[in-house]
């Protein structure tokens, strides 16, 4: 639909973009991102032709922009600019009616049925039709910004061209304005060019992003492709971390401020136990990963708990009761992780190892009543029990997305090397357990102090969180057997 070839531009002598080359398909979106002064309005004014071309071509739909008629290149593409001049006052359906202009035809041309509908589904995609008689400079810059995105919907061209089309939008109309968007793209094959500050947003709703360095093309492709920690950073001139966003699969980037936190480690009386559970609040918040009930997955956390209930506890909707039980306590409900067992927490074990720099607390409730061989848990009736081994690995030191998995790995066989030893057997298959049926573990780090890149069975990090949940677990194994007078099947 849009084809720009080698295109140079600026003002005056001086070219702001330099060599510019891409092409969007028909029904795609293509977000334009870069710092300040990249080029980005300059690029969108030479591709919308209200800024001449030094050398270079734009395509439109096979044609040259040049051989277009005004009224024939307005059919085709809408302009939605950075900044409006407000020359006449208007109410907001006369501002979005201007974008029928282009449908009128001959000397004395009239109002259509097609335009009323087209200006008034406008107005209600961009949630504005409700102010349709206030006049345009009575509203916020929010309203007013929605107003002109109808304007260009109502022109009904293919090809939209949009600076900062979330400008002075709030989180529910920028969302609401960019699924419109994506709709009209998705369903009405129309093409979408914007240039965005939000590197994130163009991620969620873009097919591919074009990174402008300098007027230069940087990267050119996909959101996965051209959102690179590297490329961000060296762009931008700033540190960033890029992450998965948690339900599509698109990148997410964020900044890193140089300011880190102060020095911070986990002491031993942070710990606490009551009858009900085993609580550990922390100053700064943990780095956690964890398979818990609530906030499972990774998260930032200050508090721990690990709560007993009665091994027959039965509820139908666990999530939101622990909700409860935690505003009960008089803890922050998003700022906690919690799991539950069927062991009394009074049989809580929580050991401290260190060797040299590596530090870390183990926490085990150990019970294993209806402990389940993995490999034949098809084996077992589907009604599970509550679960009765529960981790924590807490270490102090920063570790990375990679060494806590494997920290989370190495945590797990040591549970499972521990059930062995101990002779802990399914009571359904008669062979070897490997944990219960719903065992929980966490993994959290102070993220300060030593670096850890990996934490697998053979590093420093690796080699004491296996001896530490390994020793922990015998003990709260052999605790469990003393209480509950356990005999081998």
């Amino acid at each position: 639909m849009l084809r720009v070839e080698a295109v140079v531009g600026g003002y005056g002598q001086r070219p702001v973009v330099q060599n510019v080359d891409f092409e969007v398909k028909k029904g795609h979106m293509l977000g334009i991102l870069g710092p300040n002064g990249s080029g980005k309005s300059t690029l969108l004014k030479m591709i919308s032709g209200t800024l001449p071309l030094q050398s270079g071509n734009i395509w439109i739909d096979g044609q040259l922009r040049q051989s277009f008629k005004q009224k024939q290149l307005a059919q085709k593409m809408a302009v939605l600019p950075q900044l409006h001049a407000h020359s006449f006052a208007h109410t907001v359906e006369e501002t979005v009616a201007l974008g029928r202009y282009p449908h009128q035809s001959g000397l004395f041309s009239h109002w259509s049925e097609e335009d009323r509908l087209a200006t008034e589904r406008a107005m209600q995609q961009t949630g504005v039709y409700a102010y349709r008689t206030h006049d345009l400079e009575d509203l916020s810059g929010g309203e007013q910004q929605r107003t002109f995105i109808a304007q260009a919907l109502a022109q009904k061209a293919e090809l939209l061209l949009l600076d900062e089309p979330t400008n002075h939008l709030d989180l529910e109309h920028q969302r609401q304005i960019m699924d419109v968007l994506k709709k009209e793209v998705v369903e009405q094959q129309l093409t979408v060019v914007s240039i965005f500050h939000d590197m994130n947003l163009a991620a969620l709703y873009c097919d591919e992003l074009l990174l402008l360095e300098k007027g230069r093309i940087r990267s050119f492709g996909k959101p996965s492709e051209v959102l690179t920690a590297e490329a961000v950073a060296e762009v931008y001139n700033t540190s960033v971390s890029k992450f998965a966003h948690p339900e599509l699969p698109t990148p997410q980037v964020v900044l890193l401020p140089e300011v880190q936190q102060a020095p911070y480690r986990i002491q031993e009386e942070q710990f606490t136990i009551t009858e009900q559970y085993v609580h550990l609040q922390t100053q700064t918040p943990l780095r956690t990963l964890s398979a818990a009930l609530h906030n499972p997955g990774f998260g930032w956390f200050t508090h721990f708990l690990n709560r007993t209930v009665d091994a027959n506890y039965m509820c139908e909707d666990a999530h939101e009761e622990m909700k409860s039980f935690i505003r009960n306590e008089q803890l922050p409900v998003e700022q906690t992780v919690a799991m539950m067992t069927a062991v009394d927490v009074k049989h809580a074990i929580i050991r401290h190892f260190k060797n040299d720099d590596d530090d870390i607390f183990v926490m085990i409730t150990a019970g294993v009543g209806n402990a389940v061989d993995a490999a034949r848990g098809h084996l077992h009736p589907e009604r599970q029990t509550v679960g009765t081994i529960n981790i924590w690995v807490l270490i102090n030191g920063h570790v990375t997305d990679e060494s806590m998995m494997q920290a989370l790995m190495t945590t797990i066989e040591s549970k499972v090397k521990a059930m062995q030893d101990e002779e802990i057997y399914d009571r359904v298959t008669h062979t070897l357990a490997t944990g219960t049926s719903t065992d929980s573990v966490l993994v959290g780090a102070t993220q300060s102090g030593k670096s850890y890149e990996y934490a697998g069975t053979i590093t420093a990090l690796g080699k004491l969180i296996g001896r530490g949940v390994y020793e922990t677990m015998l003990v709260a194994l052999d605790d469990y057997k003393r209480a509950n007078g356990w005999k081998r099947s």
